[in-house]
């Protein structure tokens, strides 16, 4: 972790805040909103989270066009200072931008030395963060670094001979440690994530912290159902998601079944896949819905059946979030950190990387179920949502920011309970959720029946989150009592 000197230890622990105080942070992202991926929209939702919260927030960012300098923005529905850096497409991928000015680091000296922040969040290593590591040191400001790439992901486009591209991976992830090393904590969305990166970027104390989700914004009303059976994926067109796999398996199913597919977003690999799905004679089923607006997404999810995510290198996967608090099942590949959100029989199902029978067979599965299985894997997409409760990641990281050595280091999703088995929830917890859904979509307006005196969204939003980890808890712990009575008989009979 990052070492400072005995003058920068002191500057550290002057600045400390107290919970409560308005924080100044600086967030440094390779790629921020108009860019679609999920580091960008994390580092959005972080950003606004934070200025929702009283804080003061400056992003330092790519400009995606001949403007850059200071601006101010709306992101997430709140307006924060952005300081695009002039930047230039990267040629081997549709999306990403590099920025590297030769006077950059002049750039940000001169920000942190205007704004004076209490800590520096970076979002990536690669470019911003190696800069503002060594700017924040110099100014003796707090380090925190969240990690979203793996560079499998980068050197895939490179299209190189195999051992080439091995060495290339086995490089890129020691740069990255030798630069995550200079921050005082190094974070990552998942447990699997925080494993991978401590082996293999040698660095340690990796804490999981979700990225969160404000799961109100997705909530709706409407069942899940298979008449029609409607598969929706929605991320990145490229190699690494592995969407071929989607199309593959959906042409293995029933054609009287008549499923149909949702892509969503773009990426280099649009054009291969319209072509697959021609070839394998199921285009009229498959439709490109391209970017879509965030008016639009918790549509997409609402109209769903199941979500699909066959990538094979997901540190977290926003997307699958949103999909399980729309309270949708959800279908993806058993690999990186997936395992952690889908738990295979209670809200959705795994299948095995590029194993395209045992997709089909999973969909099939879903294609075929009554309501009352739909309900089931429905309604357990919700309750483990709750453990990513967005309010949670922001406490956590503020409390990074201030240098609390008291606040929680981990997100509720990695207590030992969040990976009990959860069956089919209780009556009485089924009725207790239900209930809560509906208060939050009469305070969102999404139904008719808003009273004169419900308390405004924001504080029946922590309610209904409250009451409901409270009984998330308590499921858990009668899950596991459960579970260890059965061990203990086992052993018993054994004996």
């Amino acid at each position: 972790m990052g070492r400072h000197s005995p003058f920068e230890s002191v500057k550290l622990a002057e600045s400390i805040k107290h919970p409560g105080q308005p924080l100044r942070v600086v967030l440094a992202a390779d790629t921020f909103p108009p860019d679609i991926n999920g580091a960008a929209r994390f580092a959005e939702r972080l950003a606004g989270g934070l200025v929702r919260n009283g804080n003061d927030v400056h992003v330092i960012a790519p400009a995606t066009s001949k403007a850059w300098g200071t601006f101010r923005e709306v992101h997430d529905g709140v307006e924060m200072t952005v300081h695009r850096i002039q930047s230039h497409r990267v040629l081997i991928h549709k999306t990403l931008r590099f920025i590297w000015p030769p006077s950059l680091k002049k750039r940000v000296d001169l920000i942190l030395e205007g704004f004076e922040p209490d800590a520096i969040h970076s979002q990536s290593h690669m470019v911003l963060g190696r800069v503002l590591a060594k700017s924040g040191r110099e100014h003796g400001i707090r380090l925190i670094a969240t990690n979203h790439i793996m560079p499998e992901n980068l050197v895939k486009y490179l299209h190189l001979p195999g051992p080439i591209e091995r060495w290339l991976m086995k490089k890129l992830w020691q740069d990255s440690g030798r630069v995550l090393r200079k921050y005082d904590h190094i974070t990552t969305p998942t447990r699997r994530a925080a494993e991978l990166l401590e082996e293999a970027a040698s660095v340690s104390g990796v804490l999981a912290i979700s990225c969160g989700i404000d799961a109100s914004k997705f909530t709706n009303g409407t069942p899940t159902t298979n008449k029609p059976m409607r598969v929706l994926f929605l991320g990145r067109l490229d190699y690494e998601k592995h969407i071929h796999n989607l199309l593959k398996a959906v042409a293995k199913l029933p054609k009287e079944l008549g499923t149909q597919v949702e892509i969503a977003g773009d990426g280099s690999q649009r054009k291969y896949l319209g072509e697959l799905a021609k070839s394998l004679g199921i285009d009229a089923n498959v439709k490109f819905l391209g970017h879509i607006s965030e008016e639009e997404l918790p549509l997409a999810y609402e109209r769903a059946t199941v979500f699909a995510m066959p990538s094979i290198a997901e540190l977290q996967s926003i997307a699958t979030m949103e999909a399980m608090a729309s309270g949708r099942p959800v279908i993806a590949a058993n690999a990186m950190a997936l395992p952690h959100l889908v738990h295979d029989g209670d809200n959705g199902y795994l299948f095995e990387p590029d194993d395209v029978d045992q997709f089909a067979d999973r969909l099939l599965h879903i294609a075929t179920a009554d309501q009352d299985e739909l309900d089931r894997l429905s309604e357990n997409s919700v309750h483990l949502i709750q453990a990513h409760d967005i309010a949670r990641t922001l406490k956590i990281f503020e409390g990074l920011y201030r240098g609390d050595a008291d606040v929680q280091q981990t997100s509720d999703d990695n207590l030992e309970e969040y990976s009990l088995p959860i069956g089919r929830l209780s009556e009485a917890v089924r009725q207790m959720e239900k209930a809560m859904r509906r208060r939050t979509l009469i305070a969102l307006g999404k139904i008719s029946g808003l009273g004169d005196d419900i308390e405004s969204f924001e504080d029946l939003r922590d309610g209904v989150f409250s009451r409901a980890k409270r009984v998330d808890k308590r499921v858990r712990k009668s899950v596991k009592k459960t579970v260890d009575q059965a061990k203990s008989r086992l052993k018993g009979s054994d004996e």
